[in-house]
Parts: structure tokens; C-alpha cells; sequence
């Protein structure tokens, strides 16, 4: 792979790869200063918060990271009812979230009129912006699903590098795996699209990471997700299946912030959440080191208190036991000790700023922070 393009952005005079490669507390400081200037700058002071909705965990692939894998038999599997999504919506409208998302392992039980009719009751009795994170579909029920009233898909490419995820991810028999191509397929059909990626896989070298982060402004993304790889011991990259690269990058919490910042920068506009994937690694602030460094939306869970622990993608999750209601006041302490506000309403990417259209977007950016491109 040619990672070359990571050597050329420059972000308050380094590159993308200087920045990942930077340990110096007050040079860090600089980045997450320039990151929380564009974010206020872009998106504004509203934290918007997503409700989570973990609607199954069967999965028919084979991914060497993921804990819902086939192959992991000791995993007690669920599919939640019709009726139980609805409800948990209700709640999610209850507490004032500003959007549904419903996710799951790559579920061929969802079928596509199951699933438009799902999105079709969510929005015709609860109103609220659905968000879709079901995995690799055929367009078929991507369109399908659009044209029921969804909003949003997400779906993280994981890795630009193309030997990299061809390891970690295998392709289904006669279906080759191209998310970048369904990233596009996505924006073609008019959703916001998300993506995003892992940091610290097995086999990531830090010029890799570089090209993931050019690959966001390539593809112009609506929302960024990016999270630490956290290793699952049923799956074979727990296990030594793919050895680290030359120049390894580490998944720790620090390379976390640098990437959300970078993100940051490469897309003002974006939505990007802090996870919590973050919050398990940290699970005093990371939440808000995540919002600080530039991230602007926290995905907490509605998921039913008895499937929680099951939606296992990596062990030891945060806030698995907390109540979807003890979940929404801590949230609000947390970010009102920010100083920042509760997003009201679907928060949408911004696109207009000033009472003018941002055509070129990181061109503002760059005057705004220092950010070349």
C-alpha cells in the first residue's frame, strides 16, 4: 500500500504521521487545543447523544477481532422482537436523544422487509432520525431501507491497508469485501454515512493509521468512529494470528485522543463520537478527554438490561449493568462539567455556518487551525 499521503497533511506544521508518532504532554496539548477550537468552531458546543439499540448478536462472519463471530460457540445468542426495539425507541424519545441507532452482528435473520418495516414503525410512531449498523448489505435492501425513512448507515472500513483487512476480515464465499465501495454506494443513496476504524489492530503500522485518517476527508464522511482495538480471547488476533507490524501502533487511550483530534481536523464537520470503547479503557473520563480532544456525540446504550452483556464485541464493556436511565443522568453530569450542552433535535452534520455554504470545508478548517492540505 502506498501510505504516502499521510506524510503530506500538515497540522500546526506536522504531518498526520508526526502527530501520531508525538509523546510530548505539551505538543499533544497544542493538537487537542486546535482540534476543540475546530470543533467549536464547526459543530458547536451540543454534545448530541445517539441511543443505542444492540437489536442481535448473530453474525455470519469471520472476523479474527470481534467476539460475535460464527465461530464463537461459548456466546449465548439473541434477536430481539419487534416490539422490544420499539420500546426501548420509546425510551430513547423519553429521554430526549436525538436519534436511534440500531446495530448488529451481520444478521441474515434481518431481512430487508423485516427491517424496513421495523424503520417504518420507528418513524411513524416515534419521529426520531434513525441511524442503521448492520453490516455489509446488498443494495437491494440498502435502497429498501432508505426508502423506508432511514437516515444514517454506519459501517467502519477498519483499515485502508487491503492486506491488512483481507486478514482480518475474510470475504464471504463468491462476495469479496469492499466497505469503501458500500461506503460510496451509501452516499449515492443519499444517507449520511459513517466509518471509521480500530486503533492498535495487530499488524497497523503508523503509516497505515495515517492513510485511515486521509481516507475520512477522501470520502468526506457525515460521522467518524474510531475506537481502540480491544482484544476478545474467543477470536484468533487475541490469540497471535496475525503478527504486529515493523512499526506497531499501540491501541492505548493517548493514540485514541491524537486520532479523534486529527479526525477532528481532517473533517470539521463530522460527527464524531467518543465511545465506549474509549470510556472501557478509561472508565473515570474518558469520555470527557474524548469530547475535549474534539469529539462532539456519546452512543449510550438502550439495549435491554438482559441482552447487554451478550452484545460482546470485546470483553468487560463499560456501563453494561447501568439502567438506560442511570445512563442518561450520568451522561448529563458529564456533560454539563464540560460546559458544553445536550443536542436537542436530530443533529445532523453541519453544512452551513455564518449563512454560508461551506463548499470546501477544510479550506476553513485551515485558516481556522493551521490545518494544510
Amino acid at each position: 500500500m502506498d501510505f504516502t499521503m499521510g506524510h503530506r497533511k500538515r497540522v500546526n506544521g506536522k504531518t498526520v504521521l508526526d502527530w501520531l508518532r508525538e509523546t510530548d504532554p505539551r505538543q499533544l496539548a497544542r493538537l487537542y487545543a486546535a482540534a476543540d477550537k475546530a470543533r467549536r468552531e464547526f459543530v458547536g458546543h451540543a454534545v448530541h447523544l445517539r441511543g443505542l439499540v444492540e437489536i442481535s448478536n448473530h453474525c455470519r462472519r469471520h472476523c479474527l477481532y470481534c467476539g460475535l463471530r460464527t465461530e464463537n460457540c461459548a456466546l449465548l445468542r439473541y434477536r430481539m422482537r419487534a416490539e422490544e426495539i420499539l420500546e426501548a425507541a420509546r425510551t430513547g424519545l423519553r429521554l430526549g436523544y436525538g436519534t436511534i441507532v440500531l446495530q448488529a452482528g451481520e444478521d441474515p435473520a434481518l431481512s430487508c422487509g423485516w427491517v424496513a418495516e421495523l424503520v417504518r414503525q420507528i418513524k411513524g410512531e416515534i419521529g426520531l432520525p434513525i441511524t442503521l449498523s448492520l453490516g455489509e448489505r446488498s443494495e437491494e435492501e440498502l435502497t429498501a431501507w432508505r426508502e423506508a425513512g432511514a437516515d444514517r448507515y454506519l459501517l467502519r472500513f477498519e483499515t485502508s491497508d487491503a492486506e491488512l483487512f483481507r486478514r482480518i476480515h475474510p470475504s464471504l464465499p463468491g462476495n469479496p469485501s469492499d466497505r469503501v465501495a458500500l461506503l460510496r454506494l451509501l452516499q449515492r443513496l443519499d444517507y449520511e454515512v459513517g466509518g471509521g476504524v480500530m486503533i492498535g489492530i495487530p499488524g497497523q503500522s503508523y503509516a497505515s493509521l495515517a492513510r485511515d485518517i486521509e481516507r475520512f476527508g477522501e470520502l468526506n464522511l457525515d460521522m467518524i468512529g474510531v475506537g481502540p482495538y480491544l482484544p476478545h480471547p474467543a477470536t484468533p488476533l487475541a490469540n497471535g494470528a496475525v503478527p504486529p507490524a515493523e512499526d506497531q501502533v499501540s491501541g492505548n487511550e493517548e493514540m485514541v485522543y491524537k486520532v479523534i483530534a486529527l479526525a477532528r481536523l481532517v473533517c470539521p464537520e463530522a460527527n464524531i463520537p467518543s465511545t465506549t470503547a474509549l470510556a472501557t479503557l478509561n472508565r473515570v473520563d474518558g469520555r470527557e478527554r474524548g469530547l475535549l480532544a474534539g469529539a462532539n456525540v456519546i452512543m449510550p446504550s438502550l439495549t435491554p438490561s438482559q441482552y447487554r452483556p451478550l452484545y460482546e464485541i470485546y470483553p468487560n464493556k463499560a456501563c453494561v449493568f447501568e439502567t438506560s436511565e442511570q445512563c442518561a443522568g450520568c451522561l448529563r453530569r458529564r456533560i454539563r462539567s464540560l460546559g458544553r450542552v445536550w443536542g436537542s433535535g436530530p443533529g445532523r452534520r453541519v453544512q452551513m455556518a455564518g449563512g454560508m455554504a461551506r463548499t470546501n470545508p477544510r479550506s476553513f478548517a485551515a485558516e481556522a487551525v493551521g490545518l494544510t492540505v
